[in-house]
């Protein structure tokens, strides 16, 4: 299953984007407007809406399954298949068929990624993390290339932040969230673990990026992950190990540990673009009694 999704997100957004393109220079061509902004509304919407996140990296969080862009396409498959109909030719012979084709190719694309590809498939709880109880053992290798171990982690309280890489924006998204609340975080002692099973010099660069002193991890070989119980096979888009990724990724989950080391909090996202935001961290730092004010 994570295969053929990794398989259809490395060929999703870029047929989305040569439909959007296609579908505009078929109307700058003199093509039917209205059977061409058909297929253009099935599929501009969620190229800007992804190059946006691309861009910016500033939301870690969409809609769970984009209403408003699934009202878009449904209503460009409309306007297609309006216009097909108002033609009035048989099936082969009407130009607007093939616009048709196409509004419904990008309509159920855009259904597929929302509701099938986004989601983790019902994901649970992980019975490797027991809440009130110290985390599995792991080893971790800090940015500098020093070990350092769970135990090391649970000197203090901490967050732990596991992701899927540099190369996924709503991750990203979700580190710069959690460098904005720095000062919050830092004046508290809370420690932030940023951890990815990335290879080692993203890792690296993502710590001379934000140059914060929060804890930028490489968990080699996905061993954390897989101690912990939510390491993904086939995670990775097809195509992205050209640049030194693996496939096998991790499923976005967040840990909060008292300062004993045990868990008091996870946050296990079912949907890769919902992320939680940091002022939930504060909140449950709080309610425990790590934050005060």
């Amino acid at each position: 299953m994570n295969f053929m999704k990794s398989i259809f997100i490395a060929n999703y957004m870029m047929a989305a984007m040569a439909l959007a393109i296609y579908s505009g220079w078929k109307m700058s061509q003199g093509g039917d407007v209205l059977a061409w902004s058909g297929p253009m509304l099935t599929a501009l919407p969620i190229v800007l809406l992804i190059s946006y996140l691309m861009m910016l990296q500033n939301v870690a969080r969409t809609s769970a399954h984009f209403p408003l862009l699934s009202l878009l396409a449904a209503i460009g498959l409309g306007l297609a298949g309006w216009s097909w109909f108002q033609d009035g030719m048989g099936w082969a012979a009407n130009p607007g068929v093939v616009p048709l084709i196409l509004a419904a190719a990008g309509f159920v694309g855009l259904l597929i990624y929302s509701h099938w590809y986004s989601s983790f498939g019902g994901r649970t709880h992980s019975d490797r993390i027991q809440l009130g109880s110290p985390l599995p053992a792991f080893s971790l290798v800090t940015a500098k290339g020093e070990g350092v171990t769970s135990s090391d982690l649970a000197a203090g309280p901490a967050i732990l932040i596991f992701y899927r890489g540099n190369w996924c924006p709503l991750c990203m998204a979700q580190i710069k969230e959690l460098v904005g609340k720095y000062n919050d975080l830092s004046k508290s002692g809370v420690r932030v673990a940023l951890i990815s099973p990335q290879p080692h010099k993203y890792t690296q660069s993502l710590a001379k990026k934000f140059n914060v002193d929060f804890d930028f991890l490489t968990d080699n070989g996905n061993h954390a992950a897989r101690a912990l119980g939510f390491a993904q096979k086939f995670g990775l888009p097809l195509g992205m190990q050209m640049f030194g990724y693996k496939s096998e990724t991790v499923l976005p989950t967040v840990i909060i540990t008292d300062g004993d080391g045990n868990a008091i909090w996870t946050h296990e996202t079912d949907n890769y673009r919902i992320r939680p935001e940091p002022d939930t961290y504060i909140e449950v730092l709080r309610r425990h009694g790590i934050l005060v004010g």
